[in-house]
């Protein structure tokens, strides 16, 4: 069973940079995709950015050409690098892990394995 552990999160002022890291251990098997989701005061949770084993990447498009995902393979160790934050960057960020995954994944349902979330909040 897959376990995830997220550090990092912090308060900053509005145009700063944070970067949220992602422990996952008990990652079986060459294919899947870890995810970063977020969830805002009163908003639905929102994917933003996901990375499978191969690299390859996708972002919300709230956070496009803001934030960057990236891994490290050792572990894997997941990281989140977010510049140019806004008040509206404020929220619970999650990291989340969907085994056999081929692709990265969007799509919220699709993870099965969950972190506690960590604070990220962005003061104007």
């Amino acid at each position: 069973e897959a376990q995830l552990v997220e550090s990092g999160g912090d308060s900053v002022q509005n145009g700063g940079s944070l970067g949220l890291s992602c422990e996952a251990s008990g990652i079986t098997g060459s294919t899947y995709a870890l995810g970063w989701f977020r969830q805002g005061p009163g908003k639905e949770r929102e994917a933003v950015a996901s990375i499978n084993a191969d690299g390859s990447t996708d972002y919300g498009d709230s956070v496009t050409g803001r934030f960057t995902v990236s891994k490290d393979n050792a572990k894997p160790i997941m990281y989140l690098q977010m510049s140019n934050l806004k008040p509206e960057d404020s929220a619970i960020y999650y990291c989340a892990a969907f085994l056999g995954a081929r692709y990265p994944s969007l799509l919220t349902y699709e993870y099965s394995y969950w972190g506690q979330g960590i604070h990220v909040t962005v003061s104007s």
